[in-house]
């Protein structure tokens, strides 16, 4: 009997068919959870790369509410194309804190794994306000409407609290300075010294220009963040991995 011809058996017998399935599953799970127990072993520790500031983790929430991550990767691949054009392949160690990490395949607009400090303040708020005035072929919507939402660190605490639950190093240093640092994060006038303790390299800047702290300050501050983790002029990969 062609090896073809013996799939038949699996047609007609649905208890064959529904065991031989549930064989399939259970490989493909084992083969795609498994790795997960030994996680730690297989990423690289890399020297700079730090839970997100209060405030930045909520603007990396506003990004993914918005939708953001469906037509921008924070993936660059290892290949010359990509690393001349957007900076150093992505290492798995940047997206450690990530939960869930915006690697992504889709590039409708460009890849922004190295986008923070490429771009000052002003240009991100002119590009969410009205994307066409300064890129005229983008297909991007405007987002004006996050400099005209008002928010608060009211539950930014209990958020870094559940982050810590899934293995982000937030000590209870963090999580209790977490309602200050959020609000310090966004006037240079204050002093800030803990925050950069706390969060070393993290901007501090009125990042929209407006008196309020808005959703536009948070998303901001998480974009000029991405990529500026690591020192990659110093940085060695770790042969043995």
């Amino acid at each position: 009997m062609p090896i073809l011809d013996k799939h038949a058996l699996l047609e007609r017998s649905p208890t064959l068919l529904l065991t031989c399935s549930l064989l399939v599953v259970t490989v493909g799970g084992l083969v795609e959870i498994a790795p997960l127990f030994w996680l730690e072993n297989t990423i690289e520790d890399v020297e700079g790369v730090r839970p997100y500031s209060p405030l930045e983790l909520t603007g990396r929430d506003i990004y993914i509410r918005e939708g953001c991550y469906t037509c921008h990767s924070q993936m660059i691949r290892p290949m010359r194309d990509e690393v001349e054009r957007y900076g150093h392949y992505s290492l798995a160690a940047e997206s450690k804190y990530d939960h869930p990490f915006q690697w992504g395949s889709k590039r409708t607009g460009p890849d922004l794994a190295r986008v923070g400090g490429r771009y000052s303040d002003a240009w991100h708020v002119d590009h969410l306000m009205d994307p066409q005035s300064v890129v005229p072929e983008s297909i991007m919507p405007k987002y004006a409407f996050l400099a005209e939402t008002v928010i608060d660190a009211d539950y930014v605490d209990e958020l870094m609290a559940t982050h810590r639950l899934v293995g982000v190093p937030y000590t209870d240093a963090h999580i209790a300075s977490a309602r200050a640092d959020f609000t310090v994060q966004v006037d240079p006038d204050e002093d800030f010294d803990g925050l950069l303790a706390r969060y070393p390299g993290a901007a501090v800047a009125n990042f929209d220009g407006l008196p309020e702290l808005t959703e536009m300050d948070a998303l901001i501050a998480y974009l000029q963040v991405l990529g500026t983790m690591v020192d990659f002029s110093t940085f060695t990969p770790d042969p043995s991995r």
